[in-house]
């Protein structure tokens, strides 16, 4: 049984999907059945039971990969000891990530550790919350950063920050001159919606204020966000991260009477604890995070509309 087989079985298990996994590990679907087989061979039993659109662990499957997770760690912890032994030099730190955390808090802290240890591969990987806490359970990822709280047992979790959500007018809107403004003001607007976890965050308050939103796009991306905003397509509510780059044609006015807030968190893999580049990465996120974003008063409504 070799590790590469492992991590091959291990991907299989994770996309339950055979196509899916030989495109993220940059294989040939038949070679990577290959390897599988040859793997259930070496075992004298079915690991995974193969469907046309889904592929099943059987019972043997499952307890391998309970194993498969804990081997894997095991080895690239042994391979980031010998690699590390001269201070962090050279290895790989792969960080799992929502989008607003890669694109709007980790640039300073990436370039910070770039500059510090330009030896040590740095993999970023954006996905949703679900998908980040996905990656680090399996431990493809040592970090991850989400909007709390996720589900799953396989990670430590450490609260990061509290950020606060805001309306997001383009600068010609009636309310872009507001101190505040109430969520029910644009009960009749058209939302464009920023995907993930702040979707539902946004969907749960528009409800508690009274209204159904209605939908006039959602997407991944929160530049997309911004320019559909900014070209009159609708309103957004956006977190305070998404706030630092709205250009000059974008207003953020701060909500009164029922706030909405989330909190961001720090997930890790668990067992033998950080390796040396994760403990490096932790440590400079913590000093760029203490003043990047401050805890979000919840219920404060003094700020004036931003832009």
């Amino acid at each position: 049984m070799e590790l590469y087989q492992l991590r091959y079985f291990l991907e299989v298990a994770t996309q339950r999907n055979f196509t899916r996994a030989a495109a993220r590990l940059h294989l040939a679907q038949a070679a990577l059945s290959e390897q599988i087989r040859k793997l259930e061979q070496e075992l004298g039993t079915v690991l995974v039971v193969r469907g046309r659109r889904e592929s099943t662990l059987t019972a043997a499957g499952d307890a391998l990969l309970l194993h498969a997770r804990s081997l894997l760690a095991g080895a690239e912890t042994a391979r980031q000891a010998v690699l590390d032994v001269a201070g962090v030099r050279r290895g790989r730190l792969v960080v799992a990530c929502i989008p607003s955390v890669s694109s709007c808090l980790l640039p300073p802290v990436i370039v910070a550790f770039r500059a510090k240890y330009p030896e040590v591969e740095l993999v970023l990987v954006e996905e949703t919350s679900a998908g980040v806490a996905e990656w680090v359970e399996s431990g493809r990822a040592e970090l991850g950063f989400v909007q709390l709280p996720v589900a799953g047992r396989g990670f430590g979790v450490e609260p990061l920050l509290m950020e606060r959500f805001d309306l997001v007018v383009p600068r010609g809107h009636r309310l872009a001159r507001r101190m505040s403004a109430g969520l029910a003001e644009v009960a009749e607007e058209p939302f464009v919606f920023y995907r993930g976890r702040a979707r539902e965050s946004a969907l749960e308050a528009c409800r508690a204020a009274g209204f159904e939103p209605r939908v006039a796009c959602e997407t991944m991306e929160l530049d997309t966000v911004r320019a559909l905003v900014a070209a009159g397509l609708g309103v957004a509510l956006l977190p305070e991260l998404a706030l630092r780059s709205l250009g000059p044609a974008l207003v953020a006015v701060p909500l009164e009477a029922n706030p909405i807030a989330r909190q961001l968190g720090l997930l890790h893999r668990l067992g033998p604890g950080f390796s040396p580049a994760g403990q490096a990465f932790r440590a400079l996120l913590k000093t760029s995070a203490d003043g990047a974003v401050p805890q979000s008063e919840i219920g404060a409504s003094e700020a004036g509309p931003r832009s």
